[in-house]
């Protein structure tokens, strides 16, 4: 019996394929006895995971047997396949595929050499093994310079060690479309305020500043910045508000172009985002 094909059923399904999709791919195959086109594709899946060698498990259900299971992943004509990856599907399709289109779909689903470098990077970050997460970065990045996430990985962490230049040129580096999604406008947003923080002094003496010119905009400005970019982002909401009651038009309206800069930054929603939305829609109204 080879370990990387294997009988599943309801009592193991949770264990063997939810549990160990955390750690590999699972491919889950539901079949039947009496199904034709199942006894076609089941000895190319089989041989596929022998010849992967542990890159992906293949679990093989009899839908028959245990029909809630096919009810669960709604399996409406078998064979069925399902790619499982962190408990979730993230892959399917139906029918007896030819040998070549099924190992399409395991490229697809099978993490790339640069991939699973980027896999070992995330947990050498999460132990705060910084140094090593950005040399295996590096080495993804070697392996394929194309990929934009392998960068954008690069410039959080860079970003988090205040090497904002380099976070910088790793950020400029990317492509519009890699600049456009969620994470880069966040970590933009990010450096944004991390720059503006450095440049404007310490915090004592911008509240001195501040003290003594209730109106002076641009060390209220660089106060926001600070507090943003320590992480007090209520403390420098306040702070851009205040600019915004004062006079919205600074500066080509700046306090406000912040407001919503820092909203991106907080991923756009949360409790304090909303607070926040409704107090810079009263003061604008």
């Amino acid at each position: 019996m080879s370990p990387f094909s294997y009988d599943v059923d309801t009592a193991d399904f949770q264990q063997r394929v939810i549990e160990a999709s955390r750690q590999v791919p699972v491919v889950v195959d539901f079949w039947a006895a009496w199904c034709g086109p199942c006894r076609a594709l089941k000895p190319i899946l089989e041989k596929l995971a022998e010849e992967y060698q542990g890159k992906f498990l293949l679990a093989k259900v009899d839908s028959d047997r245990n029909q809630e299971l096919a009810a669960r992943f709604a399996v409406r004509g078998i064979p069925s396949v399902k790619a499982v990856v962190n408990g979730e599907v993230v892959d399917e399709f139906s029918g007896a595929l030819p040998e070549s289109a099924v190992r399409e779909f395991l490229e697809r689903l099978i993490p790339s050499p640069a991939e699973e470098l980027r896999r070992q990077a995330r947990a050498e970050r999460a132990v705060g093994n910084t140094a090593r997460a950005l040399e295996l970065l590096a080495q993804a990045s070697q392996l394929d310079a194309k990929n934009e996430e392998v960068r954008l990985d690069a410039a959080e962490i860079l970003a988090e060690l205040d090497q904002l230049d380099e976070a910088q040129r790793l950020i400029d580096s990317l492509s519009p479309l890699a600049r456009a999604q969620d994470r880069a406008q966040r970590l933009i947003a990010k450096l944004s305020f991390a720059r503006g923080g450095a440049a404007g002094g310490d915090e004592a003496t911008l509240r001195a500043r501040i003290a003594a010119a209730a109106d002076d905009m641009a060390a209220r400005q660089q106060l926001a910045n600070l507090l943003i970019a320590a992480g007090r982002h209520q403390e420098g909401l306040d702070e851009l508000l205040e600019m915004v009651r004062i006079d919205r038009n600074w500066n080509d309206q700046a306090a406000r172009k912040a407001v919503l800069a820092v909203f991106n930054l907080l991923g756009g929603q949360g409790e304090l985002v909303a607070t926040y939305r409704r107090k810079l829609a009263s003061l604008l109204n």
